[in-house]
């Protein structure tokens, strides 16, 4: 690494790591707003944490204080605990093929550990034959949805939310680990009055040596983040079922990698009352990128996006609520 590269962070970054809390944690040329709770990233798309990147040690240490505060609780025991009653909230992850299936089950099980309020998990399927069936805990209920020849998230995930009990749906992907107050934090600010809830300000990525670490000991590994990601939309959207169902749900006509969460969660701002404070830090499991994210821009379902959002959000929502 260039030496202007490490004394730039050491005279502009360095200083600001050792000053503020870890959840206010910035790259130097961006502006971040609070609401007393969490952090409003003032910028669209997502960035790496630069000081993480230079010195590796910073990300470690961010990433432990984090965690420290919310804590991953991944289960071990089986069977798992039954809610008393109905569940509050539903966890809505969608899935396809074998590949991921060491990720999903990793992703149950800190869904498990969820603390002070009643959830389930739906997973649904989008395959050929029900691959993963057997294999799932038998606490998860299991949805099966026919193959399309791209994965089509948005189908997985509106097919869940139909079949979801909870009064919060978690819109969630298969390699992500969650704290263990994350349902109940989405319950909180529901009871607030909220309709749609971003909670997340750090991403934190793991490598593919930590990532099997994961898979063999069903533990979170201490050590360093291969990339800090801030200001990630998506890959874990709350919601109030009504409110999800008012806008008209995911947009199916996503699919392969890419846009639907940005393209739903700009109908959820006009749609209903949207948070977007990060104050909850989760961690994400190593996998190969998807075919479609190496086209970056050039991906069918990203030009799809950018098709979209030339038409108003209000009359995305009606569209959809006439198909």
């Amino acid at each position: 690494m260039p030496l202007r590269t490490i004394a730039g962070a050491l005279i502009h970054d360095v200083p600001r790591f050792l000053r503020v809390p870890w959840i206010e944690m910035r790259n130097r040329n961006e502006s971040i707003t609070g609401d007393g709770r969490g952090i409003r990233c003032n910028w669209e798309f997502t960035s790496d944490l630069h000081i993480a990147k230079v010195f590796p040690s910073a990300g470690a240490r961010l990433m432990r204080k984090a965690f420290t505060q919310w804590p991953i609780a991944m289960f071990s025991g089986a069977p798992a605990p039954s809610p008393a009653g109905d569940p509050q909230v539903s966890f809505v992850i969608g899935h396809r093929g074998l590949d991921r299936l060491p990720h999903l089950l990793a992703t149950l099980r800190s869904i498990v550990g969820q603390t002070d309020v009643a959830v389930e998990c739906v997973v649904v399927e989008q395959s050929a034959t029900r691959e993963i069936e057997s294999r799932l805990p038998p606490w998860v209920r299991y949805v099966h949805t026919p193959s399309t020849d791209d994965y089509n998230r948005a189908w997985t995930l509106n097919a869940g939310v139909a079949a979801a009990r909870g009064e919060v749906v978690i819109l969630h992907d298969n390699d992500m680990l969650v704290p263990a107050r994350y349902a109940a934090e989405c319950i909180a600010r529901a009871n607030e009055g909220w309709d749609f809830m971003e909670l997340k300000r750090f991403t934190f990525y793991l490598d593919e040596a930590r990532t099997r670490e994961v898979f063999e000991t069903g533990q979170v590994p201490a050590g360093v983040p291969s990339t800090i990601v801030q200001n990630l939309l998506g890959a874990t959207i709350a919601a109030r079922r009504s409110a999800y169902l008012a806008i008209g749900g995911f947009d199916q006509s996503f699919v392969g990698w890419g846009g639907e969460d940005n393209e739903f969660w700009e109908r959820a701002e006009v749609g209903g009352k949207a948070y977007r404070f990060g104050y909850l830090p989760f961690l994400h499991l190593f996998h190969a990128p998807q075919k479609g994210k190496l086209l970056g821009n050039d991906a069918p379902a990203v030009k799809r996006y950018q098709e979209l959002r030339a038409v108003p959000a209000e009359e995305r929502i009606k569209r959809l609520l006439r198909r």
